[in-house]
């Protein structure tokens, strides 16, 4: 399932968060490329030493843990600690390719099952050209590029690319979601009846039928959760 989600980020959150990231120092993205994605992975990425990490990272996962519709997307048991990459210049794109299924955590303490890969944008589509986030979905072929402060959530297993940013600068914070529903197609239905419960619950209130409906999203969700 791909699904866009606006204004993750508040207007003083993004504010903050870009401020931070003029003040940081970059490095080659191939620090976290696997042996495939380094043969065509060309940007920067903030590096796991940044005196800025820490802040940028309560302040996007502080964004997430409110945002209703990332949970029921998403479904989330884990999340990998966010990273922050940039695109311009000569380091300015990423080809095709795969995430790794596994992620380790950065302080090295285990894994992270990457079900889900999400890119939340932080620079104004205004301010540069290319950049696009190009997804092989089931759909076909789906060029994203939001709004700062938006955010793209994805199938990991989907091949995926970032085109040549050929005017100002990309950057963007990425991450790595393993689900407590690790079947696709088990969350995009899950999903589907969340939304649908939601629009009836506002329709029609909380009648008898919806009550069952929402019984029956809860079940279905205790038989296919891991918890």
């Amino acid at each position: 399932m791909l699904l866009a989600i606006d204004n993750v980020l508040t207007e003083e959150e993004l504010a903050a968060a870009n401020a931070l990231l003029a003040e940081s120092a970059w490095v080659s993205g191939l620090v976290t490329a696997g042996t495939q994605a380094a043969k065509v992975k060309n940007n920067q990425q903030l590096p796991e030493d940044s005196p800025q990490m820490a802040v940028l990272r309560r302040l996007v996962l502080g964004a997430l843990n409110r945002n209703a519709l990332f949970f029921t997307a998403t479904l989330p048991k884990k999340i990998m600690p966010p990273f922050f990459n940039r695109y311009s210049g000569k380091t300015n794109h990423y080809g095709f390719h795969v995430d790794n299924a596994m992620r380790m955590l950065p302080d090295g303490g285990g894994y992270v099952r990457a079900d889900v890969s999400a890119t939340l944008f932080l620079s104004d589509p205004q301010t540069y050209d290319g950049g696009e986030l190009v997804i092989n979905d089931t759909f076909g072929q789906q060029s994203v590029k939001l709004q700062a402060g938006s955010m793209v959530i994805y199938p990991s297993s989907s091949v995926h690319q970032v085109t040549p940013v050929t005017r100002g600068e990309r950057i963007a914070c990425f991450m790595f979601i393993q689900s407590m529903v690790r079947d696709p197609d088990q969350r995009r239905l899950l999903y589907e009846m969340d939304m649908a419960l939601l629009q009836l619950r506002q329709n029609i209130g909380e009648t008898e039928a919806v009550v069952s409906l929402t019984g029956t999203y809860h079940n279905l969700l205790r038989q296919w959760a891991e918890s």
